[in-house]
């Protein structure tokens, strides 16, 4: 204290006293500590990131055997409609005969919803597996605006 300095300062009266930052020489040597991303256990086919990588492939599988299960089941039970009701095949609407008429408006449909209810779980799935992963989400189709 060579220069006659004080080294805190007085306080004045009626205020309270000013605020003295003290922090410690060896703050900056203090790192975060370093988490290792799911992505690069993935990218580097290490053990963690295969048993990622099989997950989200089983829950795919899961989802493509449920939609196809669906649809095939839905379909098959078309011909065994008929044969089990034969009168079905004896209506006509507009001179078409109704069997024709239900392949014709029911299955076309079935088979898009069934695709629109696949690519929204296999994207709800990929948007689950990115958070899991702690990626940053990227915009998909869907306009990156958060699920229901």
């Amino acid at each position: 204290m060579s220069t006659g300095e004080d080294p805190a300062p007085t306080p004045r009266p009626g205020r309270p006293p000013q605020r003295v930052r003290v922090t410690s020489p060896r703050a900056t040597l203090l790192s975060p500590p370093t988490t290792r991303p799911v992505t690069r256990d993935i990218d580097e086919h290490t053990g963690v990131g295969e048993v990622y990588m099989r997950s989200l492939l089983r829950s795919q599988r899961r989802l493509a055997g449920t939609v196809l299960t669906v649809v095939v089941l839905c379909l098959g039970a078309l011909p065994t409609l008929f044969t089990a009701f034969p009168v079905i095949t004896r209506f006509r609407v507009a001179t078409v005969p109704l069997p024709w008429l239900i392949l014709g408006c029911v299955v076309y449909p079935l088979l898009v919803g069934a695709s629109w209810w696949h690519i929204r779980a296999a994207e709800r799935i990929e948007r689950d597996f990115t958070e899991l992963a702690g990626a940053p989400p990227t915009d998909g189709p869907d306009g990156g605006r958060p699920r229901p």
